[in-house]
């Protein structure tokens, strides 16, 4: 079973940039598909960007088009998400997801709030 663990949240002024990072361990990142989510206070956790395995293709939410992207180091294990352009709305919860058939894993999570 794989094991998630995000890091790199924090504040931010909007109009800034922070790249997460989720590391796996306990199987080969390659396998899966995987996702970056978050949740706002009071809202449901929202898909903001997946990338399947092998060839890699990303899909992203329309809110965060053209501001952040997922990339994967298959070697490095490990699923980045870069984010620019920072609004306040991006505040949330990040969560890291794998996907393998019926094999999910989420990760606890990283905080990234956008404030002045």
């Amino acid at each position: 079973q794989v094991q998630l663990v995000e890091s790199g949240g924090g504040l931010v002024q909007p109009g800034g940039s922070l790249r997460l990072s989720c590391v796996a361990s306990g199987s080969k990142l390659s396998i899966y598909s995987m996702g970056w989510y978050r949740q706002a206070p009071g809202k449901q956790r929202e898909r903001v960007a997946f990338i399947i395995s092998g060839a890699g293709v990303a899909t992203y939410a329309d809110s965060v088009k053209g501001r952040f992207t997922i990339s994967r180091d298959n070697i490095e294990n490990t699923v980045y998400l870069q984010m620019n352009s920072l609004k306040p709305e991006d505040t949330a919860v990040y969560y890291c997801f794998a996907n393998e058939g019926a094999t999910r894993a989420w990760g606890q999570g990283t905080q990234v709030t956008v404030s002045s």
